[in-house]
């Protein structure tokens, strides 16, 4: 055997082993079940295979647009003000129907223009100018910037849900925007154990903000509402919650822009009071802290204008406290937790809150003994499939379908290798695309080989006849990979969960394919002509 017959080979047998460490890893044992263990461990598989919870949520992105406008009505007031200008109300007349507009009115007309430089400034560069009919001024949040805040937080959301049910164990979560709806999010969660829970913890906004309190608390809203005129004035909000000296739940009067939202906090986690009760600990950012240190110390009880703040957690009232003295980045929230509530709040606010509200469009679970029937009848329908071609080959192309059937079992070996070492996802769309992946490796040996007989047709010997074989076949063989490499390219992009399965087994199959039927098969007919004498005749 040639030099470098001997270095493709080894290269060939050192490749074949360690993808085969990626189908099994070190398996503990070389029993049936032992083995069967450790290819579970390394090969993932998907909800239809598994078993487990397929959700649809709709993203309310209109909360994230309130969320933006309120810090910018709170970040506007400090800025007239800053620049001398007093007596103005900024605020928002319809947070539900627009949540994207901002109305300033009693601007003094001496101090116009100086307003309208500090709302021309670069900090509200993604705002439209303009004069409402009173006189006053409005500020519209341009289309294109809801837009880049609307694929920003359900990016933003589905970061933050694959966060969250990462903590909680291993089910290889799949989340990702959906396609067939408008800001909906589709979470596929394999094997899961604990539906509930998690549900609870995805449903779950985890908004958690401080906010001013500014009376309170009335036994009903309708209480709030008399004590107020009718009206709840634009910057502020309504909220029910924990009520004071036992009684049920109450209604507060917030201020409807937040001292601290939940992306001001750094971590948080779960810990216990004075009395052993669970509680979080939280930390604040850096500037975070300096904004509440300014408000708690301007509304401490021994300041001239003493307050308290309320705890808001998913639009709920918490907690209701008294600012004894001033409070920089850390601080710790009660409030009757249980040991598991309080983990899960610590891992939610450490995650991140979501930058929006969520709802449910869509819930199903798959059975496990379903993806077992899956799994099972997927095996059987690639196996077969496969010992089929493989007889074909047997008999159609004598002993070079040898070749072609160690090329095909090399090919499996090296695509189930490559989804244990990358993790991927095995779908049953994905096992069809196994089944695809072994044709296309047949068709790439079937062009090969045809053109191997039309050379040896044509009289030439069979060292020749391989090796113009393969160079003619080659030019047809990438064509065909790489525009099928392309439309899985397109399906993984646009697709949804299942059809990414296909594209990413299609994808890694055929990729193998073209090492396996081009280098492989060539070394094999090599090897097979170094042993022949000179003029033999090839079996094919």
């Amino acid at each position: 055997m040639g030099k470098n017959l001997k270095g493709k080979t080894a290269f060939i047998v050192a490749l074949l082993v360690v993808f085969c460490y990626g189908i099994v890893g070190i398996p503990h044992g070389l029993t049936p079940a032992a083995l069967k263990q450790a290819i579970a461990d390394r090969i993932n598989l998907g909800l239809d295979l598994k078993g487990g919870i397929h959700l649809v949520l709709q993203v309310h992105v209109a909360d994230a647009i309130n969320s933006a406008t309120d810090s910018d009505v709170q970040r506007l007031q400090d800025d007239l003000n800053k620049a001398g200008i007093v007596g103005e109300t900024v605020g928002k007349l319809d947070p539900v129907a627009h949540p994207e507009t901002i109305t300033i009115s009693g601007i003094p007309i001496a101090k116009a223009s100086d307003a309208r430089n500090v709302l021309g400034g670069i900090d509200y560069s993604n705002y439209d100018l303009s004069t409402n009919p009173d006189g006053s001024l409005k500020l519209a949040m341009k289309p294109s910037a809801v837009k880049d805040l609307e694929s920003r937080t359900i990016a933003n959301t589905c970061e933050t849900i694959y966060d969250r049910i990462d903590q909680l164990g291993n089910y290889q979560p799949v989340v990702q925007p959906y396609g067939l709806g408008d800001n909906e999010v589709l979470v596929e969660l394999p094997g899961i154990s604990d539906p509930s829970r998690v549900e609870d913890i995805i449903q779950s906004t985890a908004r958690l903000e401080i906010h001013a309190v500014v009376s309170g608390p009335y036994d009903t809203d309708q209480a709030a509402l008399q004590s107020l005129g009718g009206t709840v004035p634009p910057n502020e909000e309504l909220v029910r919650g924990v009520g004071s000296a036992g009684n049920p739940e109450q209604s507060w009067l917030l201020e409807r822009a937040p001292v601290v939202e939940g992306t001001d906090f750094r971590d948080a986690q779960p810990s216990t009071d004075e009395n052993g009760r669970p509680d979080i600990h939280f930390t604040l950012t850096t500037e975070a802290g300096e904004r509440f240190y300014k408000y708690t110390s301007t509304h401490s009880k021994d300041s001239s204008t003493p307050g308290s703040m309320a705890i808001v957690l998913d639009n709920h009232v918490r907690e209701v406290a008294a600012i004894d003295s001033a409070i920089r980045d850390s601080g710790e929230i009660t409030g009757g937790f249980t040991k598991q509530q309080a983990d899960d709040l610590g891992m939610m606010l450490r995650t991140g809150s979501l930058p929006a509200g969520i709802s449910y469009l869509d819930t199903t679970a798959v059975g496990p003994s379903l993806g077992a029937e899956s799994v099972r009848e997927g095996v059987v329908a690639a196996v077969t499939g496969m010992l089929a071609v493989m007889l074909f080959m047997l008999v159609y192309y004598r002993a070079a379908g040898i070749n072609a059937d160690l090329a095909l079992m090399l090919n499996l070996v090296i695509l189930l290798g490559f989804m244990g070492f990358t993790g991927a996802t095995l779908t049953l769309p994905g096992i069809a695309g196994v089944i695809l992946t072994i044709g296309m490796g047949v068709d790439s040996n079937v062009l090969i080989f045809e053109r191997i007989r039309e050379e040896m047709r044509a009289g030439k010997t069979a060292a020749v006849a391989v090796q113009q074989g393969f160079g003619h076949a080659w030019i047809t063989i990438v064509d065909t990979h790489v525009t099928t490499i392309v439309s899985a390219a397109i399906l993984f992009l646009f697709g949804t969960g299942p059809v990414k399965g296909f594209a990413v087994t299609l994808t890694f199959g055929l990729l193998a394919n073209l090492f396996t039927a081009v280098f492989v098969s060539r070394t094999i007919f090599d090897a097979v002509l170094e042993r022949k004498e000179r003029g033999a005749a090839l079996s094919i």
